[in-house]
């Protein structure tokens, strides 16, 4: 979570933990810039909602209440995660996929997002896409199918 909040810092946006109303994980709040949690939630639950939440910064959502903003903020919550060289580490080892998820740090859900979001898989090579915002890269991994 440390490198989440200052991730978020960097970007100028504050993150605070807070009982939000039953049902609503997180909140983003664009015109102050600040991001909101339920503090009730799992520590797991807690980070992919922050990152969630990023998304929609990242993508200029506002309130919206649609699928597709919904979708987009989850992938880049995915990848903001999820490191590939650590996921082709893991991969490599034979890990069944609760395991990988859990020495990453992420639910299976997320992990199989970011799957379908960020890995091409061809003739038993694995392909993992650039990520989202700077430091952006086209990464290559073989990897065992």
């Amino acid at each position: 979570m440390k490198e989440l909040l200052r991730f978020a810092a960097g970007l100028g946006i504050t993150v605070h933990a807070a009982r939000l109303e039953p049902g609503v994980m997180g909140e983003w709040y664009e015109d102050e810039r600040e991001v909101y949690f339920d503090l009730r939630m799992s520590p797991d639950e807690q980070v992919f909602t922050v990152a969630h939440e990023l998304g929609h910064a990242h993508h200029g959502h506002r309130c919206e209440d649609n699928q597709d903003a919904e979708d987009q903020a989850d992938a880049y919550a995915a990848q903001l995660l999820i490191n590939p060289e650590r996921y082709a580490e893991l991969e490599q080892q034979g890990l069944h996929q609760h395991d990988i998820a859990e020495e990453l740090g992420v639910s299976v859900d997320a992990l199989n997002l970011w799957m379908q979001a960020c890995l091409v898989r061809l003739r038993g090579v694995t392909y993992a896409r650039p990520r989202l915002g700077a430091g952006q890269w086209l990464h290559r991994q073989e990897i065992a199918v």
